[in-house]
C-alpha cells in the first residue's frame, strides 16, 4: 500500500511588529521589534537606553497606542527635561515613579520585616496596578538596578522578573526593561528570561567624542543584521548606522567606460574609467592629485550624471576657488543638486556612519560618481574605531556592485626620492594611478603613470602631467628620461616638456 506523501505544515503567520522610532534600529532587526514580548536594554550610563526608551513610546503615541513609562531611577521632571532637550513633548505618556520623595522618607522605612522582602513585593505590584488601570501596549521599565537592589537576593529578583514576564505576556503589552550593567559580567540569567537583548555601549578614546555602539545580543524568532552597529546620540534622539554588507546590494548594471575628461589621460588609463571599479589616487601633496580627481567628477557632471565628493582634508573655500581658477567651475552644478560636496570631520564622524552616507547618496539620489579625499584622513583620524580596512573594503565592494566610479585620493610623505605612505590600499584597489614629482632642467614638473589596472589594458609609459588653466593636461611619454619615478632622473634626449616649443637640440 503506497504511503501518503508528508503534509507539509502551515506556515505560521508573520509576526507582528512594533516599530521603534529608530529607523537604522528597525532596518538592523528586519521591521521593529515583535510585539507582545519582553526585551532587554542593557548599557552603562550615558549609552542612550533612556532616549531609546522614549523614542520607542513616542512611535507608540504616533500609532495611537497607549504607551507608559515606570521609572525607578528618574522623576517625571527629569523625564521631561530629558525629552525637551530633543524638541519632544511627553504629552499622551503615562509617567509613573514607583519611588517618590514620601517613599525615600525617614517614616517609610521598616523597622520590623525585612526591607527587601516588602519593598520588591510593593514594587512589583504597584507595578501590575498602574498596568491593569492603563492597560498599555508598550511600557519602558527604567531600571533593572534599582529592583536588583531592593531584591538583594538573585533567587528573589529572578522570581519576580519571571512574574512580570508572564503578567506582561497575558496583556499583550511590548516591554522594554533598561538596566545599566551593575552586575559583574553581565547578568546571563536575565538574558536567559528575555525574549531578545540590545546592548548599547559607549567607548571613549584619546581624543574626539566617544563613539557608541549598538549589537543585538539576542532575539527569538527573527532573523536580525548582526555584528556592531554605529550610534549617534544628538539632539532629536539616537540615529543607528547599520553595518554595511555589500552582499545584500548586488544589483545589475551595463559595464562600460567613462571618460576622465582628458583625451591623453584616458589613453593612459586604456580607454577611460570602468564603471563599478575603483581608482587610487596616489602621490604626495601638492602633486595633483584632487584636482584630477575633481576633472572626473567634472567630466561625469558635463556628462549630465550626479556626483558625491566627500572632502576630509581641504577645506570647502579653498577647493572651490582653485577650481574655478582651473577652469573647473562648480558652483551651478551644486545649486541644481547635480554635484554634492561635503565637507567632512572625520575626529566627529564613525565609519558607519560614512558609509551610510555614501550608500544614501548612491541608492537614493543616483550618485554615479564618488570621491572619497582623502584616505589619510578617514584612516587615521578615527583611532578608536574598529577594522576601518574591512569596512572601506566592504564600502568598495557595494559601490562596484553599484555600478559607481569611485575616485581614492591617497597622500604619500616626501617630494622626491623616497616617497612612501602609512597605509597600504593597493589590494583594495581596481586601479593605481601614481603621480610623481621630478627634478629637470632647472623646474619642478610633475609625472603620472598607471601601475595597475584590474579592468584594461593600461600603457606602461610615464607621461608628464600639470595643472593649466583648463584643469589639467597630460604629455607624451617621457622616452627621454630615466629615473622619473625616483624624483631624479637622468636626461638622454630632445623631448619637449609641456609648455615648450619642441626644437631640435632642446635641453643639450
Amino acid at each position: 500500500m503506497p504511503t501518503a506523501a508528508p503534509v507539509p505544515p502551515n506556515p505560521s503567520p508573520p509576526q507582528r511588529r512594533a516599530a521603534t522610532g529608530i529607523d537604522g534600529l528597525d532596518n538592523v532587526l528586519g521591521g521593529g521589534l515583535p510585539c507582545g514580548h519582553l526585551y532587554l536594554v542593557e548599557g552603562t550610563p550615558g549609552a542612550g537606553k533612556t532616549t531609546l526608551g522614549l523614542q520607542f513610546l513616542l512611535q507608540g503615541r504616533a500609532e495611537g497606542e497607549r504607551s507608559l513609562y515606570v521609572t525607578l531611577s528618574e522623576t517625571s521632571n527629569e523625564l521631561r527635561i530629558v525629552a525637551a532637550s530633543h524638541g519632544w513633548s511627553l504629552e499622551g505618556i503615562d509617567l509613573f515613579e514607583l519611588v517618590n520623595e514620601e517613599g525615600l522618607s525617614a517614616s517609610a522605612e521598616q523597622s520590623i520585616l525585612y526591607p527587601s522582602e516588602v519593598e520588591l513585593g510593593e514594587t512589583v505590584r504597584g507595578i501590575m496596578t498602574v498596568v491593569e488601570q492603563l492597560s498599555p501596549t508598550r511600557l519602558v521599565f527604567d531600571s533593572l538596578s534599582e529592583m536588583r537592589l531592593l531584591a538583594q537576593d538573585p533567587l528573589r529578583y529572578r522570581r519576580q522578573i519571571l512574574a512580570l514576564k508572564h503578567f506582561f505576556a497575558s496583556r499583550a503589552c511590548t516591554v522594554l526593561l533598561l538596566d545599566d550593567k551593575s552586575t559583574q559580567g553581565g547578568d546571563l540569567q536575565l538574558h536567559s528570561i528575555a525574549h531578545g537583548v540590545l546592548g548599547l555601549d559607549q567607548v571613549t578614546g584619546e581624543y574626539g567624542p566617544g563613539r557608541r555602539h549598538l549589537r543585538i545580543v539576542k532575539m527569538r524568532g527573527v532573523r536580525y543584521r548582526g555584528g556592531e552597529h554605529d550610534v549617534v546620540l544628538d539632539t532629536g534622539g539616537i540615529q543607528v548606522f547599520p553595518r554595511l554588507v555589500a552582499s545584500e546590494h548586488r544589483t545589475g548594471f551595463v559595464s562600460s567606460m567613462a571618460s576622465s575628461g582628458t583625451t591623453a589621460m584616458d589613453q593612459l588609463l586604456g580607454g577611460g574609467l570602468a564603471r563599478g571599479s575603483n581608482m587610487l589616487f596616489v602621490g604626495p601633496s601638492g602633486v595633483g592629485k584632487t584636482t584630477t580627481a575633481m576633472s572626473v567628477v567634472m567630466a561625469a557632471l558635463r556628462r549630465g550624471e550626479k556626483a558625491s565628493y566627500y572632502l576630509f582634508d581641504e577645506g570647502l573655500g579653498t577647493l572651490m576657488h582653485r577650481c574655478a581658477a582651473l577652469g573647473l567651475p562648480l558652483e551651478d552644478y551644486i545649486a541644481n543638486g547635480q554635484l554634492e560636496v561635503l565637507l567632512l570631520d572625520p575626529a566627529e564622524m564613525s565609519a558607519g556612519q560614512f558609509s551610510n552616507m555614501v550608500r544614501d547618496a548612491v541608492q537614493q539620489r543616483g550618485s554615479g560618481t564618488v570621491v572619497i579625499d582623502s584616505l589619510n584622513a578617514y584612516l587615521q583620524a578615527m583611532p578608536g574605531t574598529k577594522f576601518l580596512l574591512l569596512q572601506m573594503h566592504e564600502l568598495l565592494t557595494f559601490l562596484n556592485q553599484q555600478g559607481v566610479i569611485t575616485v581614492l585620493v591617497l597622500g604619500q610623505h616626501g617630494i622626491v626620492g623616497d616617497v612612501r605612505s602609512d597605509i597600504d590600499l593597493s589590494y583594495l584597489s581596481d586601479g593605481i594611478l601614481l603621480f610623481r614629482f621630478f627634478e629637470a632642467r632647472g623646474r619642478l614638473l610633475k609625472a603620472v603613470s598607471v601601475v595597475k589596472s584590474r579592468i584594461t589594458r593600461h600603457e606602461l609609459t610615464i607621461r608628464e602631467f600639470r595643472l593649466c588653466d583648463q584643469g589639467i593636461e597630460v604629455g607624451q611619454a617621457l622616452t627621454d628620461f630615466e629615473g622619473v619615478l625616483s624624483g631624479v632622473p637622468s636626461y638622454r634626449g630632445d623631448i619637449a616638456m609641456l609648455g615648450e616649443p619642441a626644437s631640435p637640440g632642446i635641453g643639450a
